[in-house]
């Protein structure tokens, strides 16, 4: 089922799929991702892209959210920056480092809210293969794989979100990506 990000019902509509388990393409502030509600859709989700058990997927959230998860809080260089392309590992309360991000798009944001549970998160492609930018290649490749696509633009963007690993200081940037982190390592150097 291909769903238009602008359309009022979508989010009703993803919402129902995602609830039951359902795993789909959603248009993120970064690139396209395939998504699946945590608990209940890791399973799913790892089948779809032939991820192995042992990587696990970010979580996209609200800032809610996230301070529900996080063992320590957001750090607030953090906090001042989401909602942002920045993904950030932090402590959850179980002790196990996670990587959750705050997306800055609103149809995120509402879907977030109206499941009222963070999501699960990865790029859209298989374990191993190149990462699909465009939602024609998308479609293509995964209509028949997931239980919805939902269409942003042709191509939502072409570089994925920052990732930093928060657990130590300073922050360790491990991927860089569409968020420029240079003043917030810059910061931590001269505290």
């Amino acid at each position: 089922m291909v769903l238009n990000k602008n359309n009022p019902e979508t989010i009703q509509i993803v919402s129902s799929l995602i609830k039951s388990g359902g795993v789909g393409v959603l248009p993120c502030d970064t690139i396209y991702g395939l998504c699946s509600l945590v608990g209940i859709g890791e399973k799913p989700l790892r089948f779809v892209k032939n991820r192995p058990d042992y990587k696990p997927f970010l979580l996209v959230c609200t800032m809610e959210q996230v301070r529900s998860i996080c063992r320590d809080g957001i750090p607030k260089d953090i906090e001042s920056i989401w909602p942002a392309p920045l993904t950030v590992i932090l402590y959850s309360k179980s002790g196990i480092p996670t990587a959750m991000r705050v997306p800055d798009d609103p149809f995120l944001q509402k879907l977030l809210e109206t499941i009222g549970s963070p999501l699960y998160s990865t790029s859209v492609n298989t374990s191993g293969e190149p990462t699909l930018l465009n939602f024609s290649e998308i479609r293509q490749r995964f209509e028949c794989s997931v239980d919805f696509l939902v269409k942003g633009s042709e191509t939502q963007g072409l570089v994925p979100s920052t990732l930093i690993d928060a657990t130590v200081y300073p922050y360790k940037v491990l991927r860089q990506g569409a968020f420029n982190v240079d003043e917030l390592i810059k910061s931590q150097v001269r505290t």
